[in-house]
């Protein structure tokens, strides 16, 4: 004969309040994320957010992969919103950070090729070949680069990871995402519930570890040179 064993109300408790634990350890990330962008970024969408956006020094537009040798849809979007910032006169110059890690992989260059497609003159486009994550990104925008106002571009969901970040490494940053929900359904929702993860690694990094990028120098000048020439931004 088997008998139930019932559990204990202390055994209860502590299930209870180890459950709350490991809930409030996971949303702490994604908490301090929101809270730290939610008066930093805008969502690209009708008429007026281009007012809403502060001018800075440049666009730091994120890589978010290839098909191929072409950007993504999605790496697409973010790179017209970096032409439309450019071309009001918000930005003087556009930082494009990716992943060039093998030969056959190179982000920068396609996000430079695609927007010179587009009318953005190259002489205005610095690239960062070792934007291997976003805290990578933001780093080397500050130190390497020397950047001290930024826009970040990336998609809304990735929004306020990226600005939060990016503040946190010594930026003056403002953020501007594409609302991808609109044409990418399914694959927003999928990389949008993937950014627990991705924010709890963020924080660590960020916060816990301090950690340095994959490739933290030597410093580069070309973002300077570009701030240094005379005239207004814009085309």
């Amino acid at each position: 004969m088997l008998l139930k064993v019932r559990p204990t109300r202390k055994a209860l408790r502590r299930a209870y309040q180890s459950l709350v634990l490991v809930s409030v350890l996971c949303l702490a990330p994604m908490t301090w994320a929101w809270l730290g962008s939610s008066a930093h970024r805008v969502t690209a969408v009708g008429d007026g957010w281009l007012g809403r956006v502060p001018a800075a020094q440049a666009a730091l537009v994120l890589g978010a992969g290839l098909y191929g040798t072409q950007p993504t849809p999605m790496l697409a979007h973010r790179l017209d919103i970096a032409a439309e910032l450019y071309r009001a006169g918000k930005v003087r110059a556009l930082l494009l950070s990716g992943d060039n890690s093998r030969k056959e992989y190179d982000e920068p260059t396609a996000m430079r090729d695609y927007l010179l497609r587009r009318g953005v003159p190259d002489r205005v486009m610095v690239l960062d070949y070792a934007g291997f994550d976003t805290w990578d990104s933001c780093v080397r925008a500050r130190k390497v680069f020397g950047a001290l106002r930024v826009t970040v571009v990336t998609q809304e969901f990735h929004l306020p990871r990226a600005v939060t970040l990016c503040r946190t490494a010594g930026l003056e940053a403002f953020g501007v995402g594409d609302d991808s929900t609109r044409e990418f359904a399914a694959p927003t929702y999928a990389y949008a519930t993937r950014e627990l993860l991705a924010t709890a690694k963020a924080f660590a990094d960020a916060m816990v570890l301090h950690s340095d990028p994959v490739y933290p120098g030597p410093r580069e000048v070309s973002l300077t040179d570009i701030l240094a020439q005379p005239g207004a931004p814009g085309a």
